[in-house]
């Protein structure tokens, strides 16, 4: 061998030693549409059977209360979206945890838990109950004398739909994501076509007779007020009661919070959008057509016949031929049974998060967010949230009416916590940055006072307070389960105090699986973009660079890897004197959660290199990169970085002919590069 060729060839001791690719439970990131639509398969699948609930509560006034709890949803939407300018990884424990206290925040999440225990099986159940609608509306016209039994089939694809979506969500939510968005697309279509039906119906019969105003609540709609004859009285409490009962069709607001952390960048505008697409469909599909049933259904059949699958009755009884009618069910249904079960995925989405972030804090044990080893899904999470839902579906018997009448009690309580709190975190964290504030404010001081806010608390607040007596199911069931979760909540913090102390002392860290790899092609094999930045990462509080690079990355094609060469601890080749090895988990947490801020994907490793930068250069000649990226270095300076990393990219490359590169120091300010 030649003296060229042995100076060309690098040492085998300045390979990379071992690689470990690391992955995280959440680092897929969804545009705005999708997280539009995974929230509305939730939120906007409460068209399906609110409207029939509501009208076994206080009679034909049930269509103008509706479409009032429509109309609050949008201040409710802007609080949320203050919440995630507050927190990227959001949700109702973080945000409540801030303005009132761990004990409030405990309730808070028990409220919220309770809503999305009682989402997935209504959806499944009423999923089922449109299904039996239709089939025995075939039955009927065909003169088959055959009826199917409503609940038994309901209760069946209830628990079929819960573990299909089980599975889903273990698989990731990327999965999930692209099948709300289907779904939502057929709604949309299917909505249009009901509409246009049910228009041209109230056209051609003319005179229009509006349902009353006034309530007319039953003797089980009153509750704990029944013997108390002042509340019996219809006026402005009155009014509380008849919204109260209206108030489950807000359901799935907080999964817009939860899918938060996986909108791309910019994530508050997207957010943003995302929140106005939302709110208009519900406006128009849940109010709307909510509205048009009670215009053209005769009222004994919503309360009667109708009661559980309210849209079927309006597409069987719009001005068409029965054929058409039947088509038009089909649709109706078809739609029904995609969103109401597109509701028990995001339900699980949604429980899965909230549990994620109280795991995080270190009051829940290790064990809830143990990841998935193929899908990088915290699976013991989402295998606890779907056995209790199963257990309520088989325990309601498929009886939708009794699941309702339970289920306004987390819905309410948990807008009461989570307002209240962005509230109080105006005045307790007045500087804390926020893109996005609740309008109607008013400067004083340093302080921006919410009066919109203050509004919202207030509207929350006297619901939730009328909720309480008027419906004895909910409060009864809403306080047990409240109560048994704040003590699981308790001990687990207990067990695991040590941990939670950790975690306050030294920070968060993110749960993260290990796994090693034999080579570098192995470890960036999951790559698909059509170019390739390298980051390379080392002290977890000087990441300006990489987060500087998220912030001006355009590209959706573009491979974000990032890299830490970690020391090997007894180096015999290329020692350094002084360099030792940093904790990989802090930093790596630092990583994702800058990933996270700015809505990118990174692909995170971990090389063992006696010299970091043979190992980078390594990295990036396997990943065919662009760019090579790194933070300026207090041992070297910025010169003496690019000097050697430019020496180990020439050794490396040994007369092969390499794609163009470029190396970049970035630190605040400033910037030095070359190209080679």
């Amino acid at each position: 061998m030649s003296d060229e060729s042995s100076v060309r060839q690098p040492s085998n001791a300045f390979r990379v030693k071992g690689i470990t690719v690391l992955t995280t439970a959440m680092l897929t990131f969804i545009p705005f549409w999708k997280a539009a639509a995974i929230v509305l398969c939730d939120f906007g699948s409460s068209a399906f059977y609110t409207g029939g609930i509501a009208m076994l509560a206080f009679g034909s006034a049930f269509p103008w209360y509706v479409l009032g709890i429509m109309l609050l949803s949008g201040p409710l939407l802007m609080m949320y979206i203050e919440a995630c300018s507050l927190f990227t990884r959001g949700g109702i424990f973080p945000v409540v945890n801030a303005g009132l206290g761990e004990t409030m925040a405990k309730a808070a999440t028990a409220s919220v838990l309770f809503d999305f225990m009682l989402t997935g099986p209504i959806s499944g159940i009423s999923a089922g109950q449109y299904i039996v609608g239709f089939v025995n509306s075939l039955f009927e016209f065909f003169n088959i004398n055959f009826a199917l039994p409503n609940n038994i089939v309901a209760v069946i694809f209830a628990l079929a739909i819960t573990l299909y979506f089980w599975w889903q969500n273990i698989k990731g939510i990327e999965d999930s994501s692209d099948k709300s968005s289907k779904i939502i697309q057929f709604s949309i279509a299917a909505c249009l076509i009901l509409f246009i039906f049910a228009i041209i119906t109230l056209i051609q019969r003319g005179n229009i007779e509006l349902p009353p105003l006034k309530p007319q609540f039953s003797k089980a709609s009153l509750g704990f007020a029944e013997n108390m004859s002042f509340m019996t009285k219809i006026g402005y409490i009155g009014v509380l009661m008849a919204f109260g009962h209206s108030v489950l069709a807000l359901s799935g607001l907080e999964t817009l919070v939860q899918v938060y952390r996986e909108i791309e960048y910019p994530k508050i505008k997207n957010l943003q959008i995302a929140a106005l697409i939302i709110f208009i469909f519900a406006f128009v599909f849940t109010g709307g057509l909510t509205f048009l049933s009670s215009l053209i259904i005769p009222a004994d059949l919503i309360a009667t016949k109708y009661s559980e699958n309210l849209l079927s009755g309006l597409a069987m009884h719009v001005n068409a031929p029965h054929i058409i009618k039947l088509v038009l069910q089909a649709i109706v249904v078809i739609a029904g049974i995609l969103m109401l079960s597109g509701a028990v995925n995001t339900s699980i989405i949604g429980a899965n998060g909230i549990v994620n972030r109280m795991a995080e804090t270190g009051i829940l044990t290790d064990w809830f967010r143990k990841i998935h080893k193929k899908y990088g899904t915290t699976y013991h999470i989402i295998n606890t949230v779907c056995i209790a839902q199963i257990i309520v579906i088989i325990a309601s018997r498929g009886d939708i009416s009794l699941i309702g009448q339970a289920y306004a009690f987390g819905v309410l309580w948990s807008f009461v916590f989570e307002v209240l709190s962005i509230v109080v975190l105006r005045f307790k964290n007045r500087e804390q940055k926020r893109e996005f504030m609740m309008p109607f404010n008013i400067k004083y001081r340093h302080y921006y006072i919410p009066v919109g806010g203050f509004l919202v608390v207030v509207i929350v607040v006297l619901l939730a307070m009328i909720n309480l007596i008027t419906k004895k199911t909910a409060t009864i069931s809403g306080l047990s389960f409240a109560a048994v979760l704040f003590i699981i909540f308790h001990i687990s913090q207990r067990l695991n105090a040590k941990k939670a102390n950790d975690i306050f002392e030294e920070g968060h860290r993110e749960k993260l699986n290990r796994t090693n790899v034999d080579n570098l092609a192995a470890a960036l094999s999951g790559l698909t973009g059509e170019s390739r930045v390298l980051i390379a990462v080392r002290n977890p509080d000087n990441l300006y660079h990489f987060e500087t690079v998220l912030k001006n990355l355009s590209d959706e094609r573009t491979d974000v890897i990032v890299m830490y060469a970690k020391p090997i601890d007894n180096w015999s080749v290329g020692k350094t004197a002084g360099v030792k090895a940093i904790d990989d988990s802090e930093l790596f947490s630092n990583v994702i959660l800058i990933a996270e801020n700015y809505g990118h994907h990174v692909y995170p490793i971990m090389v063992n290199s006696n010299d970091p930068f043979y190992a980078i250069s390594q990295v990036a000649m396997e990943a065919k990169a662009k760019e090579i990226v790194m933070g300026v270095s207090a041992s070297y300076g910025a010169n003496d970085q690019l000097e050697r990393i430019v020496m180990a990219w020439n050794v490396l490359q040994n007369g092969k002919e390499q794609n163009p590169i470029v190396a970049k120091i970035l630190w605040e300010g400033r910037e030095v590069s070359y190209k080679f």
